[in-house]
């Protein structure tokens, strides 16, 4: 049976859904888009979402088209119509279609598009053997706070990554890792200490990423927003990654060198138990 795909106000097989060769995010990348996981037919983290949306859209100056509960309706509509247990749904907005020209059309209308993915959530199997991560130069822009369609740097390194045999790439600027291609980095120090960077105009501010900040509170776990080398990270006793649609996941290699004993950490299958805990209880 073919997906339902949403595009301006309708409901549509994907077959059927299309958008202009002339749309600003084909053409430019200028659009941004949100990825909210969905488990037991429920969206996770939804508000949140709906506020780093709110975030971009403001950084691009373009308004909102849709209401908060028309997104909300919107994306429930699509969980139903495609039948979606475990999943993700996409939702990107874009400046609309306009004749190509660098500078800001005025008075388009604004692309809506969202779609559906099934995937298995919980039983993921990295979740139990941990992830290869590799190590990149950061080249992407320098507004990497803005959740914008505009990822070819970030595509790249995915790309890198699996031509290596890893599942994700930790993007490195300055000596210190920034962040992976689709992922928050953490890792836990020497000292027993969460680290991961600072928020800024330099790394998005992942919705999970919040997530695990807090559930390290709700714990007692100490976590310094401080920025970690190389060097530190394949030293340190565990490190993991975050994102919405992988919750979770233990980092257990990079670059080739064993983190830890090579296995996944304690402190890493806590907090991926504890997240799905919470986004169970709803």
């Amino acid at each position: 049976m073919s997906r339902t795909v949403y595009v301006n106000g309708s409901y549509l097989p994907e077959e059927q859904a299309k958008v202009s060769v002339f749309d600003r995010a084909f053409l430019f990348g200028d659009a941004v888009y949100e990825v909210t996981a969905v488990l037991d037919r429920q969206l996770l983290d939804f508000e949140a979402h709906l506020s780093r949306l709110d975030r971009s859209l403001g950084e691009i100056a373009l308004a909102a088209p849709l209401s908060h509960d028309a997104l909300r309706a919107l994306h429930k509509e699509l969980i139903a119509r495609n039948q979606v247990n475990e999943g993700i749904v996409y939702l990107e907005i874009t400046r609309g279609v306009a004749d190509r020209d660098f500078a800001y059309p005025e008075n388009t209308a604004p692309t809506v598009v969202a779609f559906t993915q099934s995937r298995p959530l919980i039983d993921n199997p990295y979740a139990e053997t941990g992830v290869k991560v590799i190590t990149i130069s950061d080249i992407r822009w320098k507004r990497r706070d803005i959740k914008s369609t505009a990822m070819l740097g970030q595509a790249m390194g995915k790309q890198e990554a699996k031509l290596k045999g890893a599942y994700e790439a930790w993007m490195v600027e300055d000596g210190h890792v920034t962040e992976g291609t689709s992922s928050t980095a953490f890792i836990l120090d020497e000292d027993g200490v969460v680290r991961t960077q600072p928020l800024g105009y330099h790394i998005l501010p992942g919705v999970t990423r919040r997530a695990v900040l807090r559930l390290a509170a709700s714990e007692g776990v100490r976590v310094e927003e401080r920025p970690f080398s190389v060097a530190e990270a394949l030293s340190a006793r565990e490190a993991f990654m975050s994102a919405a649609s992988a919750f979770v996941l233990p980092v257990v290699e990079i670059d080739g060198r064993k983190i830890g004993n090579g296995r996944p950490g304690p402190v890493a299958r806590a907090f991926r138990a504890l997240y799905i805990e919470e986004a169970r209880k709803g």
